[in-house]
Formats: structure tokens, C-alpha cells, sequence
């Protein structure tokens, strides 16, 4: 995800405005802030991490939950065993790869493109996956459409490639699920392309170990969260990956299309309360995007590309990511 900050006065005309160049503020990280959050990120997902290898040995759910305070935070156990933390390191190395691929390629085009922009902060918190993502802020404006639509959409291309790499070779390697789930366990949705990678890599196998009965091996649940990542910032409103494009796109449009996407969310949150919260986060953060000059126009060629985002989107959305966890599972108790 990426946020933009300044604010660029509103253009009155159509007439191609007289460019001044001005050269970004000098990059001044704060290198100790962003490496504590990546060591705290790493702890957190190696906590879980740990668990879900320890599931998945024991033929459990996924995400079942151990005995300790915090859901899937075997802080008991690591504490007694700390060489317990080995297994969580597929999951921790592999997930924050792929967040980290996703704000690497915003950040890339940042720099190609003169933008000031930080270095990626990674979010640690006691979730089901140990980590709330990452961000960058970017800190300077972006002088044309072009610059926008590619900052924008790097990071879900570099996020999505390697989550559908890591799907590819971890998916043959998990095996059949138990017979069946305890109450209380959390359970998954899957992606169109969670169903597509399944077809393709277990052909007539996949009719004897359905998706749906897996038990995925946890490097698939980061391929996993991947692409849910991926889903959530493309979403086409506010200051989203999928805001930018919107705007790079349409600048006239941008508003409407946000309230379109609220409108949206609103009723998905019926199968997941996530999108609800996605739904007033974009409302609040992201209903007037920062100005960026409406000429020149987009080249031909990244309106192809925006196709792209949209087929991305299409493969990752998820109605109901966690089933059972929307207002419809409130209403029905």
C-alpha cells in the first residue's frame, strides 16, 4: 500500500500547464525505526508461523488455536522450547517477502521517477497472520498521470508475481485435511486463482483432494494472504493502489468511483466484516485524492495495463475471506 500526502493545487484550465522541475527533498530516513519494525514484524510472524507449521505437522486445521493468551501465539511453548521458532521460518520468511515485494515495487518506481518517498514500514500485531502488512509514505508530489499509474500499480504486480510463485510450489506440497473441522477453528476462503493453480497443478487429483478439504502447507496460507493483500489494494477508491489507478485513469471520475466502491463494500460486509472497515477506511482517508497535473495524458499503453489491475483483482478478490465472520453469522446466533 501506498499513501500520499501533499496536497497539489486544483487546475481551473485544460491547457497544458508550464512544468517547473523541482528536485525532491534530500531522503532522510529513519533506518532504525524501519529495521525495529521489521525485526518486530519477523518476531510476530515467526510466532505464528510456528503454530501453523505445528498444526499442520499435527494434521490440525490450520488455524487452530493453541493455549496461550493470544490466538496462535504459542508464546508458552517457544519460551519452554525456543528451538520451537525453526519451524515458523517458511511462513515468516515467505510472507514478508511477498509484503515486502509489493512495497519494493512502489518504492522502485518512487525512485525512478524522482518521487521522495520511505522506505517500507512494516506493521507487527497479535493477527491471525502476526502482522497487519506494510506501507510507504511518499512524501513529495507526483508531477504527471504516467508517474501516478506506475507507482500505483507496481507494487500488486511485484506482490501478486510472487504470491502466485509461492502458491506454485507450495500447493503440490500440502495433503488431505482432517475429516473434519472443530468448532471454532478458523477456515478460509479461496480466490479464483487459488482454484485455478489447484486445476492446473493436481488435474485429476484435484477431484479426489478437493480445495476446499486441503490442508494447506503454511507457505500457501502466505501465498494466501498475498493475494488477499493484493485484492484489498487494488479495490478501485480513495488513496488504494487501486485509487491511484482510478485516478491516473479518470482524474474527473476518482470521486464517484469511490463512492461507488463504498457502496460496494457496504453490503459485503454481510459475508466479512473486513470489508466494512475497508469500506470506512476508504471513506475517511480517501474520498478527495491529491491533485496530480491532468496533462499529459496517459500513454495508450498503460491503459493496457490497467486491464491488468483488473484481471489481478478478478483472481484475488474473496467475498467471504473468513467464513462465518460477517454480520450475517451475528444476526443468525
Amino acid at each position: 500500500m501506498s499513501e500520499i500526502t501533499p496536497q497539489l493545487p486544483r487546475l481551473e484550465t485544460e491547457l497544458p500547464p508550464i512544468e517547473v522541475f523541482l528536485a525532491p527533498p534530500r531522503a532522510r530516513h529513519r533506518y532504525w525505526l524501519h529495521l525495529l519494525l521489521l525485526m518486530m514484524t519477523f518476531f510476530t510472524t515467526l510466532l505464528v508461523g510456528t503454530q501453523l507449521e505445528t498444526n499442520y505437522l499435527a494434521g490440525k486445521p490450520i488455524f487452530t488455536f493453541g493455549d496461550g493468551y493470544i490466538p496462535l501465539f504459542p508464546i508458552q511453548l517457544v519460551w519452554q522450547h525456543p528451538a520451537e521458532l525453526l519451524k515458523g521460518i517458511p511462513f515468516s520468511l515467505t510472507l514478508m517477502t511477498i509484503l515486502l515485494a509489493h512495497e519494493m515495487g512502489h518504492y522502485i518506481y518512487c525512485v525512478r521517477y524522482g518521487v521522495y518517498a520511505t522506505l517500507p514500514f512494516f506493521i507487527p500485531a497479535p493477527t491471525l497472520i502476526g502482522t497487519m502488512g506494510a506501507f510507504i509514505r511518499i512524501k513529495s508530489p507526483i508531477r504527471n498521470r504516467t508517474a501516478l499509474f506506475d507507482i500505483g500499480i507496481a507494487g500488486p504486480i511485484a506482490g501478486f508475481i510472487v504470491a502466485t510463485l509461492v502458491l506454485v510450489l507450495s500447493l503440490p506440497i500440502s495433503k488431505p485435511g482432517p475429516p473434519a473441522i472443530v468448532e471454532g477453528d478458523v477456515t478460509i476462503g479461496y480466490p479464483l486463482i487459488f482454484h485455478l493453480v489447484h486445476w492446473f497443478m493436481l488435474g485429476d487429483a484435484g477431484g479426489v483432494m478437493p480445495l476446499s478439504t486441503m490442508l494447506l502447507h503454511p507457505t500457501a496460507i502466505a501465498a494466501w494472504v498475498g493475494m488477499f493483500a493484493t485484492a484489498m489494494n487494488l479495490v478501485p477508491g480513495g488513496q488504494l493502489d487501486g485509487g491511484h489507478i482510478v485516478y491516473a485513469l479518470f482524474p474527473r471520475a476518482h470521486r464517484s468511483f469511490t463512492i461507488l466502491t463504498i457502496l460496494i463494500l457496504i453490503p459485503l460486509a454481510w459475508f466479512s466484516v473486513t470489508w466494512l472497515v475497508w469500506a470506512i477506511m476508504v471513506g475517511v482517508t480517501g474520498m478527495r485524492h491529491p491533485a496530480v497535473p491532468t496533462w499529459p495524458e496517459l500513454p495508450r499503453n498503460r491503459r493496457l495495463l490497467a486491464w491488468a489491475a483488473l484481471l489481478m483483482l478478478m483472481l484475488t478478490f474473496m467475498p467471504e475471506p473468513l467464513p462465518g465472520r460477517g454480520l450475517a453469522s451475528i444476526f443468525q446466533r
